[in-house]
């Protein structure tokens, strides 16, 4: 356990919490030292849709939140929960009752993703936000930089920033060409223009995904008409 401790790279004042977390609901009650771990599952599944959402947040500025729910849903999914409960040596240290497997069988998948996210509601309740955003930052820093990739195709302001970048050196603008409605539910229009092309247009309801979708508007028109790009 202490190994796994050191691997986890936090120092548990409160280990009961770490055994409670790995410890399956099929451990019956008289082998268990204190409670089994759904109860940390809960609070784990909160905390870690919590940071991951955050830090996507921070790391893709320009992505509408329809693309931001995509990818924290593929990074939670139990697949990834899996991938990264294996990582994390959880395989070895979680304590299930007989018939019950983290190694093989049907019951694997579901034990090793329940016992990630009791891992981290222990780390919470043991060491708080820091400590427990610390441990999944760490967990999933690279798979944040293979959705950054992913991300490309569904990134429109990135996609026709690197087209145009092939040309030259100038970069698509985004002029705000009016808004309308109440303060509370405006949209706004917005043109992509290029060494004074009008590419694309766009509407949204804010200034960002307006742009956005002129961006969209504009990868379409070049897809169909590449030759706007070099007038004669």
């Amino acid at each position: 356990m202490s190994g796994f401790a050191i691997r986890l790279g936090h120092a548990f004042a409160r280990p009961e919490l770490l055994d409670e977390a790995l410890t399956h609901p099929s451990v019956p009650a008289g082998e268990r030292r204190g409670d089994h771990n759904q109860r940390l599952e809960f609070l784990g599944d909160a905390v870690l849709g919590l940071v991951l959402t955050e830090a996507l947040y921070e790391r893709f500025g320009d992505v509408a939140e329809g693309v931001l729910t995509k990818a924290r849903a593929r990074l939670v999914s139990r697949e990834t929960l899996v991938g990264r409960a294996l990582a994390l040596g959880l395989a070895e240290n979680v304590r299930t009752g007989k018939g019950v497997s983290a190694r093989e069988g049907r019951d694997r998948d579901s034990v090793l993703a329940d016992a990630f996210e009791a891992v981290v509601g222990a780390v919470f309740l043991d060491g708080g936000w820091e400590a427990a955003r610390g441990l999944v930052r760490r967990e999933f820093g690279d798979l944040l930089g293979r959705v950054l990739l992913d991300l490309r195709e569904d990134n429109p302001k990135g996609r026709l920033q690197e087209i145009l970048q092939e040309v030259s050196n100038e970069t698509a603008s985004y002029r705000l060409m009016g808004k309308e409605g109440p303060d509370h539910n405006q949209r706004f229009h917005v043109v992509a223009e290029w060494r004074g092309q009008r590419l694309g247009e766009g509407s949204g309801r804010s200034k960002r995904l307006a742009e956005i979708e002129a961006a969209r508007s504009a990868l379409g028109r070049l897809g169909s008409d590449p030759a706007i790009l070099h007038p004669e």
